[in-house]
């Protein structure tokens, strides 16, 4: 097993491993703030950690870079879904107490 390999291994499983706990606390967690907290480790390390492996598995060349900019795209991208989800869920509970 080269040192690429390892690299490679470790970049992914700690991808994998992100994306499992987030899984597994969205199941656990109850409420729609809580649940969609559940969600930020899978889009901001799970995604762009499976994406490095894959780009480091490529090699240099502009298919690793495209892989790496996949990647922080869905970093940065579930992180504004999520402010927007977390907020309109909010205005949504605010709303209902109120009345209409």
């Amino acid at each position: 097993m080269t040192p690429h390999h390892v690299v490679v291994m470790v970049l992914l499983w700690a991808g994998v491993g992100c994306m499992l706990l987030s899984a597994a606390a969205l199941l656990r967690l109850q409420g729609t703030l809580m649940r969609l907290h559940a969600l930020a480790p899978a889009s901001v390390a799970g995604v762009p950690l499976i994406a490095a492996a894959v780009a480091v598995g490529q090699g240099l060349g502009r298919a690793a870079v495209k892989t790496l900019f996949i990647g922080l795209l869905f970093a940065l991208g579930g992180t504004v879904t999520a402010i927007a989800v977390g907020r309109a869920a909010r205005q949504g509970e605010a709303e209902g107490r109120d009345g209409g």
